[in-house]
């Protein structure tokens, strides 16, 4: 279904109040949903479906339907409706549909007058005026084959052959389909490898975008960024990201990359890097630009916007004075956090635990850990659901996500391995990761390994955005601009994601035992209670010294008895293991931590956002339903965050009152001064006139665009109103090229205004040719208005330019109605209009009332 809308504005004149659009009429589109829609430069609406289907709705059904009078106008969606051109039926090969794939997504070339459809593996591309197919091509740049198999040709034709021909023809015919058969075959697997019909493929296309230098850009499912011209030639891509582009959107010479990890990345034209951050911690669906921003739209519905200039010269004077105002907008959140473990996969020790949560008044969250490491995340999960999380905070906490590393045999056996839960507190992203090692006293080397390999591949389910997660409400993109010098361009290129968290939490039977002592000498010490002594033989403390696991991690003092190994039901230290191997007393049970801090001494801030001090370290030693000790470790956990509204009110304040980002902000405001040659353009039998527009400016980039704002027929010499066409397309008999660019500083660029003979149309009902009628033969005239912006700025200097086809050859001075005492010759050339439109709003104000120039 589409609905055709108009605005609705009360009161008088452009000072009027908006109160939004109403519905004008609306029709059947498809039998599927509507995929796809654009209207193109000559005013077309377009529209894809399921299945390749695509239609047209030319303006001038539209416009028929929009003139009908009140008594007519129940006539207007039936009208519409079946004026529709099917591009698919009558773009076929042999009878067969060529185009099959949903079409996802649709983008109008302005520039080069066409318009690009696609698929998620294809595209096609077609001619805006003639609606004619030019090209249809893979995402590699190959231009597909539409012609059918062979194999299936063979086999038509094989039901026709004659059953009296000699066994010797039989056979060859039999072998020949054999031979064709396997080739179909092997082609079509090639294809289908090569187009993803085979797993997951991450090169489909997810957005589609063409910028002011007419080249058009596509982003891909596996982050890269592909630059193809006009003519549908990929030129280069670039991959500044491991994950997929969900949107794109341009403003004068950038262009702005949203992706699902949340991240959003600005490109100069020639696709170089310029900056990049964290815009949501959610996947950025869509990007829009207005009054002087670029505003992203997550998934979960959230909307912020981010200044057009950054990343630019004002960022660094905005980051230097937001930093001296740091403590106004800095808030310390205390919280206390319970990780302990479990050895049984029975929930018979849980109630446990939530006796220790009850008698700490100030616990905020509570994590368990089981040494059968598949069964932590219904431990894990289940607590989480279970509302452990108290009241105070649960608005502060979210984006749980879960991973898992087997360590067995081959590296993909779960008896040995590791699972992790993810969370962010306070915009912190906090990670506790549950293991469980190799055993036996001299697998020391394995169970650094294990380790390693833990540290290094585990992923979770989503992208972990947290680069700078603290600034991500702030509406300017100064508060989390990366350079590409400060961040990874590529994550996947062997950064750990466990590396970029503010506090890792590990916990588990690690499986280190204690070196050069007996089981005798053992249990001595530890029934005098003298640790330090044992402290020294620990395997895991003298690997952590060497730096050659739990690199940069942290333990409190072992102050509590080995907790393996214990003969089940025993209580007490008499339940060590008694029996035939009596296992040496060790350790096996610990738990490890990180923070922010790159020192013990650092206090925390916004650079130091997660500091972190243990409570209490300790081993259940009244459980004895496992071989195990549980053990458990309280933190006091301090988080450093953003007041999201304190900080916005301070960026406003700077923004008034400081005199040097005023006068930048003024500069990068301003339109670069432009003329255009004439203002008057008369056009006879296929004539073409050359518009010039020079840029004035010493230093910055001109940026143009050509609309037309309507048609009018001549009458007695005069241009009746100008009839706004859709889009501000432009008439079939009128090509403009091209219609949109870029100027370099003290260049000018030529502008071909060409007549093309249209002098009929076909029309169309229900997707059918019809009958031809043919168009007024009176002369003709369009106004077309120059739009000129700078390379950071949505403001415009427009002009104005007329344009008449005569087809009588009686060439009249183009005056303005009403009289005018002193008429110029009509071959003078003026100099344009200029007039100063901060936004498409007030274009569209301001052309609405235009009658003339």
């Amino acid at each position: 279904m589409l609905d055709f809308l108009s605005e609705k504005v009360n009161g008088r004149g452009n000072g009027g109040a908006r109160n939004g659009f109403q519905e004008v009429f609306s029709w059947q589109a498809h039998r599927g949903p509507v995929l796809s829609m654009v209207v193109s430069s000559y005013g077309d609406i377009w529209s894809g479906s399921e299945g390749g289907a695509m239609k047209i709705w030319p303006w001038e059904a539209v416009e028929r339907s929009l003139s009908l009078t009140a008594g007519e106008r129940h006539m207007a969606s039936l009208l519409v409706e079946r004026s529709y051109i099917d591009l698919r039926s009558q773009v076929t090969q042999n009878g067969t549909n060529i185009f099959t794939s949903d079409v996802k997504y649709m983008l109008s070339d302005h520039a080069g007058a066409k318009v690009w459809t696609a698929s998620y593996q294809s595209f096609a591309l077609w001619d805006a005026r003639t609606r004619d197919l030019l090209k249809v091509f893979n995402i590699d740049g190959q231009i597909e084959n539409m012609a059918l198999d062979s194999l299936v040709e063979d086999e038509v034709r094989m039901k026709f052959v004659s059953g009296s021909k000699e066994k010797a023809q039989n056979s060859f015919n039999f072998f020949q389909r054999s031979r064709n058969a396997i080739l179909g075959a092997a082609d079509a697997v090639l294809r289908a490898a090569a187009k993803g019909t085979f797993g997951d493929d991450n090169r489909r296309t997810e957005a589609l975008l063409a910028t002011a230098n007419g080249m058009i850009w596509t982003g891909c499912a596996n982050g890269l960024l592909v630059q193809w011209d006009g003519n549908g030639n990929r030129l280069q891509d670039f991959q500044y990201h491991s994950f997929a582009v969900q949107s794109l959107c341009t403003i004068g010479s950038r262009i702005w990359v949203g992706y699902i990890s949340g991240t959003v990345q600005v490109l100069d034209l020639n696709g170089k890097l310029l900056g990049q951050w964290v815009a949501h911690n959610s996947p950025v669906i869509d990007l829009a630009v207005g009054a002087g921003y670029v505003f992203t739209l997550a998934n979960h519905g959230g909307i912020r916007g981010w200044s057009i200039t950054s990343p630019g010269p004002l960022d660094n004077i905005f980051r230097l004075e937001l930093e001296g105002k740091e403590f106004l907008y800095t808030r310390l959140e205390n919280l206390k956090i319970l990780a302990g473990m479990l050895h049984k996969e029975e929930q018979l020790l849980i109630p446990l635990y939530h006796g220790w949560a009850r008698r700490l008044q100030t616990l905020i969250l509570l994590l368990l850990g089981c040494r059968r490491w598949k069964w932590v995340l219904v431990f894990l999960l289940c607590l989480l659901r279970k509302k452990q999380v108290r009241n105070n905070i649960r608005g502060h906490v979210g984006d749980v996500d879960v991973a898992a590393v087997p360590c067995g045999l081959g590296r993909a056996i779960g008896n040995k391995g590791a699972v992790g839960l993810r969370m962010r507190v306070y915009g912190r992203v906090m990670c506790f990761v549950n293991c469980h090692f190799a055993a036996h006293l001299e697998a020391v080397n394995r169970r650094n390994a294990d380790f390693d390999h833990v540290y290094r591949t585990m992923i979770f389910s989503r992208p972990s955005n947290i680069l700078n997660s603290a600034a991500a409400g702030v509406s300017s993109a100064v508060q989390m601009l990366r350079s590409t010098s400060a961040i990874g361009i590529n994550p996947a290129e062997g950064v750990p994601e466990l590396s970029e968290a503010d506090m890792v939490v590990f916990l588990g039977d690690f499986n280190y035992r204690l070196d050069g002592i007996s089981y005798d000498e053992a249990r001595d010490f530890v029934s005098q209670r003298c640790f330090d002594w044992l402290r020294e033989r620990d395997q895991l403390r003298a690997e952590m010294k060497a730096g050659n696991v739990f690199q940069g991690m942290r333990e409190a003092v072992i102050r509590f008895p080995p907790t393996y190994k214990f003969e089940k039901h025993q209580p007490g230290l008499a339940g060590y293991d008694s029996g035939e191997k009596k296992r040496i007393p060790a350790w096996c049970d610990r738990i490890l931590y990180r923070d922010s801090r790159s020192a013990s001494v650092s206090t925390c801030s916004l650079d130091c956002p997660v500091v972190s001090s243990i409570l209490q370290y300790e081993a259940c030693m009244d459980v004895t339903d496992s071989d195990h000790k549980p053990v458990r470790c309280i933190f006091s956990v301090e988080v450093a965050r953003v007041d999201e509204s304190v900080r916005r009110q301070e960026f406003g304040e700077i923004i008034r009152s400081n005199e040097k980002i005023k006068r930048l902000l003024e500069e990068l405001a301003k339109v670069p001064e432009a003329i255009v040659s004439t203002n008057n353009i008369i056009l006879q039998n296929q004539d073409t006139s050359i518009l010039r527009i020079t840029n004035k400016c010493k230093k910055d980039r001109a940026i143009y665009e050509i609309i037309c704002e309507g048609l009018s027929t001549i009458e007695d010499g005069q241009a009746s109103d100008h009839r706004p066409r859709g889009g501000f397309g432009f008439p079939r008999w009128l090509e403009v090229n091209p219609a949109a660019g870029i100027i370099e500083p003290d260049h000018i660029a030529e502008i071909s205004i060409r007549h093309e003979e249209y002098q009929t149309l076909e029309e169309f009902v229900d997707g059918v040719p019809q009958n031809f009628w043919c168009e007024d033969a009176r002369d003709k005239e369009v106004m077309l208005v120059v739009k000129v912006h700078g390379s950071c700025t949505t403001e415009a200097k427009c002009h104005r330019i007329r344009v008449r086809y005569s087809i009588t050859g009686k060439l009249t001075p183009m005056n303005r109605k009403g009289n005018n005492p002193n008429p110029a010759p009509a071959n003078l050339l003026h100099r344009s209009d200029i007039q100063r439109l901060s936004g498409s709003c007030d274009v569209v104000d301001h052309l609405r009332n235009l009658h003339s120039p």
